[in-house]
């Protein structure tokens, strides 16, 4: 039997048993010879440049420290990096590409939740429930039998922005339902959109045709503000925003004056600035359902993350392609 190729633990420690709880790290040490106590936060340490002078593979998450190029000059035999956490844009130097490291995300397993919290909100919100539930709250009562007019989700239209990975989840998980779907991406084709299960059209299009808007692009310089008072000001009354990607994407004060207004209602998970000052009406408007930064993985979800790594180090090990492989040429349009 070939030897475990060495590997090294980068990461928070707190975060390390919820990743990995211990059916799972016994997978990983299965496949990956490492140290189990030791949990690198600092890659300057002597046991750390030690260790990662040795390793082939770097098993990182929330909290590793930065594989920069100097740091990269002293791990000679660096292969691969799992990482069980989101985006690595800035886990990884130049020199790591150019060397060509095999970098492994689970970006693809901490969209699953998010995708699943926006159905739950779009369906939600299709109903009227956030402002059918302070109405009951202050009333107290309610008349059997009466039909709420303005509510249900049969026919509606829903338009995602951007077909990142969460986005994708989230359009298959509105196949079952009674929706048109809109997208708007400017890195895809009609075909491709189809297959997808939705109609590709211009962003402006699309937010005055929806009566949800969902955001689901990466926060990049030129998606800042990609939602603002003008694109709101296209949307029909009664339009619902849902964020559940970065807060940057959405001009807080333009979407606050609209929905002070009563003119839109928003499910937002994140904000800019996070958290948002305490005087803020979004906290206390009831056409506004504000959640604190939860839509992505807690609790439970974090083992997912770990899972998709232990499965990529188990396919590593056994020289196999890595099924959540990050494709550098790709990044930069990526959150």
């Amino acid at each position: 039997m070939a030897p475990r190729p060495r590997a090294l633990l980068a990461m928070s420690p707190e975060f390390l048993h919820q990743l990995f709880p211990e059916p799972l790290m016994r997978r990983l040490s299965a496949v990956l010879d490492f140290d189990p106590e030791l949990i690198v936060r600092d890659f300057t340490e002597p046991a750390a440049k030690a260790a990662l002078a040795e390793a082939e593979v770097v098993v990182s998450s929330w909290g590793t420290p930065v594989l920069d190029d100097e740091t990269l000059a002293g791990a000679p035999h660096l292969k691969a990096v799992l990482h069980a956490a989101g985006t690595v844009k800035w886990i990884i130097g130049p020199a790591g590409w150019e060397r060509g490291l095999l970098v492994s995300s689970s970006s693809g397993a901490n969209a699953l939740p998010v995708a699943e919290y926006t159905l739950a909100s779009i369906l939600m919100a299709g109903k009227g429930i956030f402002q059918l539930r302070e109405d009951f709250r202050k009333d107290r009562t309610f008349t059997l039998g009466y039909i709420h007019p303005e509510v249900g989700n049969f026919g509606r239209t829903v338009g995602v922005v951007g077909a990142s990975k969460i986005g994708r989840r989230l359009m298959e998980l509105l196949r079952p339902f009674d929706f048109t779907v809109l997208l708007a991406d400017p890195y895809i084709e009609e075909a491709e959109a189809a297959a997808l299960g939705a109609r590709l059209v211009p962003l402006d299009e699309l937010v005055a045709g929806a009566d949800v808007v969902s955001v689901h692009a990466p926060d990049l310089p030129e998606t800042e503000h990609l939602i603002n008072a003008e694109r709101l000001a296209l949307m029909r009354n009664g339009t619902v925003v849902v964020n559940t990607a970065r807060g940057r994407l959405v001009d807080t004060d333009a979407l606050t004056a609209e929905v002070l207004s009563g003119r839109l209602s928003a499910v937002i998970d994140v904000t800019h600035p996070e958290p948002l000052p305490a005087h803020s009406p979004l906290y206390d408007l009831p056409n506004v359902f504000l959640t604190p930064h939860v839509a992505g993985s807690h609790g439970n979800e974090l083992s997912r993350m770990g899972l998709f790594m232990v499965e990529d180090a188990e396919r590593y090990a056994a020289g196999e392609p890595l099924v959540h492989q990050v494709d550098p040429t790709t990044l930069g349009r990526q959150a």
